[in-house]
């Protein structure tokens, strides 16, 4: 009896922790308390069906225990090569042309995963700017960043124009990154719901600007349209679906720029290609996928497809080279990205982490500098 009230104890204990965590541990976000403005957009979309969100075409996010457990045994033993046996070195940015901004070139710098940094107009703007050493609430868990380094550090970044978000997944918007960039940035643009995540952290409601796909921003000169993705949402058990997910199409007089976000393959490309295309340069997620996920990632060989749905002339490869999220090898996406590439004869760029890509420019980096680590 004695040992059945302390399991008992040990269970509500245990409630109890998890809710005051969820409730008020501050890197989960805030999606769960949104204020009544952001609750009420989100009630008018079309794409909100019956309390959450919905991908466009059927997509299916259940694993049996099985498959999970599988999984779970997997990631825990890990793979071979599964990420680089040293430090992946970094290209550091240089400040001096960051401040050029009165330069109409548009430039473009792979920061690793998703994060990117762009100049375009004479804006600068920031995309998914996870700058963080692990892509997790909890700093402790969570494998790390595989350089040491980052191409600069956000004390040395300039004014921020714009920063734009694809979902409110870890390894895309990250708690310290935001704390750290806040009072640099002079608007966030975001999917319906993400807002609640940016009140909560001290970002202000005037700076914030929500949107439901198809929906689009005038913004210094340049066009900003939130477009579907095929993926998911969520910080904490009790928020999947919660706030909106997309890809985004970023476009001045003269350039056009396509930013996947997270997506499995889908019919959405291609109705962005023919409403949006062609584009200049596209920024494709091409890693973190397994065929247990398909429909939430795509493939590298999916990756160059969409590239082609989407009329995209260079394709940067995103969304690897920094994290280990998934069972492959930590150079299997961009070495089928790059093969693929080859054979359907698709332009692919492939940048140091911290070479800047200059739109326009024939002298784009082609080199296979991942098989040096």
């Amino acid at each position: 009896m004695f040992l059945l009230f302390i399991c008992i104890l040990i269970i509500v204990l245990a409630a109890i922790v998890a809710y005051i965590v969820i409730r008020y541990y501050p890197p989960l976000g805030g999606s769960g308390r949104a204020l009544q403005e952001y609750k009420n957009r989100i009630q008018q979309s079309v794409n909100f069906v019956d309390g959450k969100f919905m991908n466009q075409a059927p997509t299916s996010m259940s694993m049996d225990l099985k498959t999970t457990l599988g999984v779970l045994t997997e990631l825990i033993k890990g793979k071979p090569n599964g990420k680089p046996k040293r430090s992946v070195p970094v290209k550091l940015m240089d400040t001096l042309l960051m401040q050029d901004i009165e330069n109409k070139l548009t430039r473009v710098t792979w920061l690793g995963h998703s994060a990117i940094f762009i100049q375009m107009n004479g804006l600068n703007i920031m995309l998914d700017p996870m700058l963080g050493k692990v892509p997790s609430p909890f700093p402790a868990f969570g494998g790390k960043r595989y350089s040491q380094q980052l191409p600069i550090t956000i004390d040395q970044l300039p004014q921020i124009d714009a920063v734009i978000l694809s979902h409110d997944h870890y390894d895309h918007l990250d708690y310290s990154s935001i704390q750290q960039l806040k009072d640099k940035v002079k608007m966030f643009f975001v999917p319906l719901g993400l807002g609640a995540h940016l009140t909560r952290w001290g970002v202000s409601q005037e700076r914030i600007k929500e949107h439901d796909w198809w929906e689009q921003t005038e913004y210094c000169g340049i066009t900003l349209t939130a477009t579907p993705a095929r993926h998911f949402s969520g910080r904490s058990v009790q928020d999947r679906f919660a706030t909106l997910w997309c890809s985004w199409v970023i476009a001045s007089k003269d350039t056009r720029i396509f930013f996947s976000g997270d997506s499995g393959y889908g019919e959405h490309f291609a109705a962005i290609g023919e409403k949006y295309g062609p584009f200049d340069l596209t920024l494709m997620e091409c890693g973190q996928y397994d065929e247990r996920w398909l429909p939430v990632h795509m493939m590298p060989e999916q990756t160059v497809q969409a590239q082609l749905d989407v009329r995209g002339k260079l394709m940067i490869p995103i969304h690897w080279g920094a994290f280990t999220l998934a069972l492959h090898s930590w150079t299997d996406p961009i070495e089928r990205v790059f093969r693929a590439a080859g054979n359907r004869h698709v332009a692919l760029a492939t940048p140091r982490i911290g070479e800047t890509v200059t739109v326009g420019d024939a002298g784009f980096p082609t080199y296979t500098w991942w098989r040096e680590h």
